[in-house]
């Protein structure tokens, strides 16, 4: 603190005092102007705290709260007393404020502590104010509730500030920061200092329920496990929920999930959920439980008789259109099977398969292994080498089971070639043997299979003696050959027809038109042999 006065020139001493509450001084420092010593009067308080230089300035450190006085410089001459006055005032900075006394949560339509504000150490006191997302928190009656209160500490004098909030929260506090700030005087003015952000987890009611299922419930099929999930909007979530099946009035009490296990096709209905304490806050979804059943009628190992008619029907129940798929030896098929006369090729093995392309893993199939049975039947048949040396002799057998082949020859004549065998297909196939007889002979064809001993002969001249040959057995495979060129004639012949049609009708327009331009022009002819007619008449008359 400077000495606000000009130095006389006389002065004798120069002295430091303060004032009192009550107006009585002080005297707490004395220098001479002549001695230059400086002495330091008893005073507690300022016990080696002072500092007084020549210029007569006044250091005190540490200050103190008490160290706010009123203090004077005196310059005593021999004739004058010289006075000047200095106030201090003291600032301390509180401390930053904290929010303290936390609620753990706050409650939608609930008047709740909130927490308290605290800064220290403070002088002067200062205030204290609360925000919500940045914007101050101003008192409303049932909403937002503030108090306010200051403690000074006797012994160091400064001041504790405290303010306590009670708040109403809704939902849309949920997240919202809450901070408070102090507002002080220093030596420079007005200051403020905020605190942290406190967020608080706001607690409501629920107010809509939702009802899940597990798997998808457009994916369900017969023996899967359902879990029904339910969950409320609230926070915290309701831990505790009824769950009502169809057909059952009363609700299954559970926590959030609740397992149906192995369902069956009547588990499909509307499946439910509500609160414990509010049932009228319900929730609901509709499950379909997916099933495919197939009945292949008639199914397994099945032995008929060649000719035999045989209905053959695949059956599907499905809760939503299947598709349908019919396989032969691994070969699909493009429409399902229908036997009117039974075929040795028909024999085989047949599936009917079914699937719900949109279940995954919901397939269904059977199976029909036919069997064709037949008694041997034989065609025997021959023929001449065009060397004349030898005869052909073929010995055509079908039947199911394969028929054993067995030849006898009654007469005279060597056997060329022993007999040779075809493949067996569909039931068919021929064994032939090559012969060159000497005189008549008689051969004899014995087929034999479970059902039934077949026999057949056929009379072959001698070798010296020409016959009339009888035509081979169309053998399956030939005759589709046979059928394709017979096909392939007839589309010849219509292409043909067709191409004559055209071209007779081209050449009927041709001749209709030429006979229309030929009376055209006749019509012209005559008009002109008219016309050189009066011509001659006309000359005539003149002469």
């Amino acid at each position: 603190m400077p000495c606000r006065l000009d130095v006389p020139h006389n002065l004798m001493f120069g002295k430091w005092k303060y004032e009192k509450p009550d107006g009585s001084p002080v005297f707490i420092a004395f220098r001479s102007s002549t001695k230059k010593s400086v002495q330091y009067d008893d005073v507690p308080e300022y016990k080696d705290r002072l500092s007084l230089s020549e210029n007569y300035t006044l250091s005190i450190s540490n200050a103190r709260i008490s160290d706010e006085k009123r203090f004077v410089c005196m310059l005593v001459t021999e004739d004058n007393v010289f006075e000047a006055p200095t106030t201090v005032k003291v600032f301390k900075q509180p401390s930053k404020p904290e929010i303290v006394s936390k609620a753990p949560f706050l409650e939608t339509e609930q008047l709740k502590q909130l927490g308290d504000c605290i800064s220290k150490d403070s002088y002067p006191d200062g205030n204290i104010t609360w925000y919500r997302n940045g914007k101050v928190l101003q008192p409303l009656e049932g909403v937002v509730v503030i108090i306010f209160k200051k403690q000074m500490d006797p012994v160091t004098q400064l001041y504790t500030m405290t303010s306590s909030l009670e708040y109403k929260a809704t939902k849309a506090d949920i997240q919202m920061p809450f901070t408070c700030s102090v507002t002080y005087f220093g030596p420079s003015g007005q200051k403020t200092v905020h605190s942290e952000q406190a967020i608080f987890d706001i607690y409501y009611p629920t107010e809509q329920v939702t009802i899940q299922v597990l798997p998808s419930k457009n994916a369900i099929k017969e023996g899967d496990n359902i879990t029904l999930k339910c969950l409320g909007n609230g926070n915290p979530p309701p831990e505790e929920f009824l769950f009502y099946l169809p057909g059952q009035p009363e609700g299954i009490r559970s926590s959030n999930t609740y397992t149906l296990t192995d369902v069956r096709r009547n588990a499909t209905g509307d499946y439910k959920c509500s609160l414990i304490d509010k049932r009228s806050m319900i929730a609901s979804t509709a499950i379909t439980v997916h099933y495919l059943d197939l009945s292949l009628n008639p199914s397994g190992e099945v032995t008929k008789q060649i000719g035999d008619a045989l209905p053959v029907s695949c059956t599907i129940s499905a809760s939503r259109n299947a598709t349908v798929v019919w396989m032969k030896d691994n070969i699909r098929l493009r429409s399902s099977p229908s036997f009117s006369s039974l075929h040795y090729q028909d024999a085989g093995n047949y599936v009917c398969e079914t699937a719900l392309q949109e279940v995954e893993g919901l397939k269904k199939r059977e199976s029909l292994t036919l069997i064709v049975e037949g008694k041997p039947q034989i065609k025997m048949t021959k023929k001449t080498d065009p060397s004349g040396l030898s005869k052909t002799i073929i010995c055509h057998v079908e039947g199911f089971p394969k028929p054993a082949i067995q030849w006898t020859i009654t007469g005279s004549g060597s056997v060329i070639n022993q007999a040779k065998e075809s493949p067996y297909i569909n039931g068919r196939y021929y064994s032939k043997i090559i012969i060159s007889p000497e005189e008549n002979v008689t051969l004899t064809c014995t087929a034999e299979n479970q059902l039934e001993r077949t026999v057949n002969s056929l009379n072959v001249s001698a070798i010296s003696i020409p016959e009339h040959d009888e035509a081979d057995e169309i053998s399956d495979e030939n005759r589709e050959k046979v059928n394709d060129q017979a096909k392939l004639i007839v589309g010849i012949v219509v292409g043909l027809l067709l191409a004559a049609l055209v071209a007779g009708v081209v050449y009927w327009l041709y001749m209709k038109k030429s006979k229309t331009a030929s009376k055209h022009v006749n019509k012209d002819l005559g008009n002109l042999e008219e016309n050189k007619k009066l011509e001659e008449n006309n000359h005539k008359t003149e002469a």
